[in-house]
């Protein structure tokens, strides 16, 4: 089975109801499903066929969903891209997969000079038909194994790798996610994560697949409008990263409002202080809030943390899902015992099928039938993982190996701090020191003396931060994770000075 089979089921299920709305208008399942056989027939009478690929350079929308859904129906393999990034990381992503065909429109088509490519030819969303369309004629389904799409990571330690999904992994992904989430036609969510992003393309397969409806917001700068469209359609679920809280929470009219309609929220994309938790469920008192984990490597979702077990395992990331297998293991493949920190490893699915043209990287990662994550983790004595942090970004300082997340926790504790990143910068006798980042709530002064202190009451002493470092926001790839490698790279001599924007 394939996640168009699941899509298709939905579209014959409700044809008539709406199942996508962005600021440009509406569509049905049933004109979705014809929009998106349309737009396969186009593709093919391009001379595109299985294995090619087909790259979309779009913002959030309804013709971006025709179109990703199009280059599947056709049997070609979509590469989605990030319409937030530089003319160089978009050249490097094209020669890197080679594709025949790019979908955009004109706005990114001069930003990134794409006529100029050669080899590659264009395809503009006013060629995207919404519209109810024509006859097309049939097309072969896709054996699960086969490639669907290619998602290039975020890049926030470094130069992207696509990861290959099949369609039988994003079938598995979707229907585990459905099933722990209890999704059904009745759900209905403002999406406000990019589609090229993996937890982005999730909802879109959830919810197409559910027969939900989705609202499309391809626009967070100004939160309050995306508060009162959720408000206004009383959406049943929304989903976000850790930053999206952190502005809800302190940048935003979400603590003031009504939100009984809320029937779930999820949280991915990265760890979510507590603290953050904790204000979360102080606004949403009647919401289950799932805490999840996961890679673009297994298509989206690993783990979640059932919603009655928020504070009882605060900190947890839960459990496998549905269909999926987790260990954390040690160096020599054992399992860890509780309270041993080890690797998360995990089988399912929903794994991806490698990384495209790196069989060396691949092979890192893959190995016997597991999914080497690089996330260092521990376990409680029900099994209940807690991540520590990733392999690449410890701290080395002296003879200890520091985790970044914990002294992030601790900070995130402290008045007024609404964002914390935590890395470390070089230093000749420790090899690494320790600079902690520091975004204020709302502009409050943030007392650094007494962030200081509240460290060494918490932290052991070769944890606290050598440097305390105040900054406006923090960068971030558009998904909302934090570009810990430009908090890096950008340092100068008045760092004091940094204003990230």
């Amino acid at each position: 089975m394939s996640f168009l089979d699941l899509f298709e089921k939905s579209a014959s299920s409700f044809p008539e109801k709406i199942a996508l709305e962005d600021r440009n208008g509406s569509i049905s399942f049933g004109d979705l499903s014809r929009a998106v056989k349309a737009f396969a027939q186009k593709l093919s009478t391009q001379g595109i066929s299985k294995g090619q690929r087909v790259a979309i350079l779009l913002g959030n929308s309804i013709h971006y969903v025709i179109s990703y859904l199009g280059i599947m129906k056709a049997g070609a393999a979509a590469v989605p891209l990030n319409t937030d990034n530089t003319k160089k990381n978009i050249r490097y992503i094209l020669d890197s997969c080679r594709p025949r065909v790019l979908v955009t429109n004109k706005r990114f088509a001069k930003k990134y000079a794409l006529r100029a490519i050669k080899d590659i030819s264009l395809i503009f969303t006013d060629e995207v038909s919404a519209e109810r369309p024509s006859k097309s004629g049939p097309f072969s389904e896709p054996d699960f194994r086969e490639l669907a799409c290619i998602i290039y990571t975020s890049g926030t330690t470094g130069r992207p790798k696509g990861v290959m999904l099949s369609h039988g992994n994003i079938a598995s992904n979707t229907k585990s996610i459905i099933s722990y989430l209890r999704l059904s036609s009745e759900d209905s969510i403002v999406s406000v994560l990019p589609f090229f992003y993996s937890y982005g393309s999730s909802i879109l397969h959830t919810h197409l697949a559910a027969g939900a409806r989705i609202y499309i917001e391809d626009n967070f700068i100004y939160p309050n409008k995306v508060l009162e469209k959720m408000s206004h359609e009383e959406v049943t679920g929304f989903a976000g990263v850790p930053s999206t809280f952190a502005m809800l929470l302190h940048r935003s009219n979400f603590s003031d409002m009504n939100w009984s309609h809320l029937r779930y929220v999820t949280q991915a994309g990265g760890p979510m202080p507590p603290a953050v938790t904790r204000q979360l469920k102080e606004v949403l008192p009647d919401t289950d809030i799932f805490i999840m984990y996961g890679q673009t490597e297994a298509t989206a979702r690993l783990s979640y943390l059932r919603p009655e077990l928020l504070f009882e395992k605060e900190g947890s990331v839960g459990k496998a899902i549905p269909g999926v297998e987790l260990r954390v293991v040690k160096k020599n493949g054992d399992e860890v015992a509780p309270g041993e920190t080890g690797e998360i490893v995990a089988r399912g699915g929903n794994i991806m099928l490698g990384y495209w043209g790196q069989p060396e990287e691949t092979a890192k990662v893959l190995k016997d039938g597991w999914l080497y994550t690089g996330d260092l983790a521990t376990v409680d004595e029900e099994g209940f993982i807690y991540i520590k942090s990733r392999k690449s970004e410890l701290i080395k300082s002296g003879a200890h190996r520091i985790s970044p997340k914990e002294i992030e926790e601790v900070i995130s504790e402290f008045d007024n701090v609404a964002e914390v990143a935590v890395v470390g910068l070089p230093d000749r006798i420790l090899g690494e020191r320790i600079a902690a980042f520091v975004v204020s709530q709302n502009g409050h002064r943030i007392n650094e003396k007494g962030l200081l202190r509240h460290c060494r009451k918490n932290l052991a002493s070769f944890k606290v931060p050598h440097r305390i470092i105040l900054v406006d926001a923090l960068p971030k790839t558009s998904s909302g994770k934090i570009k810990k490698f430009l908090l890096r790279e950008k340092l100068d001599e008045d760092l004091q000075e940094m204003h990230f924007k």
